[in-house]
């Protein structure tokens, strides 16, 4: 069973297509990049994966269940990482994970175990007791992965969790997640506009004006498209090219 299945969806807002007609899945295990120009469609994908915005046409299955019409089983399958942090400031990291068990009503026991064992995996215990304030944007980034997989997702969706980190940080919170997605077996969607987030080995999706307009490994539409991820990208999303 895919992990995520997108059949045919297209979204507008009034008259102006923000969607097209998109067709995609992602099997279980699998890391994909999600990869398009400001603009692209991204942002509502997003918000239609999260159930911000309402299904207009088409279907979005999550772990086999349509968020359309068993949207609380489909949700308990997806864990979220936004752009813009919700993380409580003036909590622990521990208290900021407590109130996500809460939430999913996951008894206490329970709760700490899963805390104890996402913190060891994020690098954090030593950290549990720190107010987030005090943490760098990279470990803030961690706290909010480990809350996202409190609950134990098959999908773990990353909308441009890389914005505000500097260079080092980009690439280390990228291999950090790919290792989690090979250990654990779970599936992520990782949005971004930037083409040194993709490896070639990545399985990746490149939106342009609504439409998905390549899907495949980094490598192999690198190869069809330009040579280089670079060229295939500026071809793919020239202005105009796919109208």
């Amino acid at each position: 069973m895919n992990a995520l299945q997108v059949s045919d969806l297209s979204f507008a807002y009034g008259t102006r297509d923000a969607l097209r007609q998109l067709d995609f899945s992602l099997p279980a295990g699998q890391f994909a990049s999600l990869l398009g120009p400001n603009g692209a469609g991204k942002s509502t994908l997003i918000a239609l994966l999260t159930r911000l915005y309402d299904v207009q046409c088409g279907e979005i299955r999550v772990g086999g269940y349509s968020l359309q019409t068993s949207p609380r089983p489909a949700l308990r399958q997806l864990g979220v990482v936004f752009q813009q942090s919700t993380l409580d400031l003036d909590l622990s990291v521990e208290q900021n994970l407590r109130y996500h068990v809460a939430l999913h009503g996951l008894s206490r026991r329970e709760g700490s175990i899963r805390i104890d064992a996402e913190l060891a995996r994020q690098g954090l215990t030593e950290r549990r007791h720190e107010r987030v304030r005090n943490l760098n944007g990279g470990h803030r980034r961690r706290v909010e992965i480990a809350r996202a997989l409190l609950h134990e997702p098959r999908l773990l969706l990353l909308d441009e969790p890389s914005v505000g980190l500097d260079p080092a940080s980009r690439l280390a919170l990228g291999q950090h997640v790919r290792q989690l997605c090979r250990e654990q077996g779970i599936s992520v969607l990782w949005t971004t506009h930037l083409l040194d987030e993709v490896q070639s080995s990545d399985a990746l999706l490149i939106l342009h004006q609504g439409r998905l307009v390549a899907s495949g490994t980094a490598e192999v539409i690198s190869l069809e498209h330009g040579g280089t991820l670079g060229s295939a990208f500026n071809r793919l999303t020239t202005v105009g090219a796919h109208s």
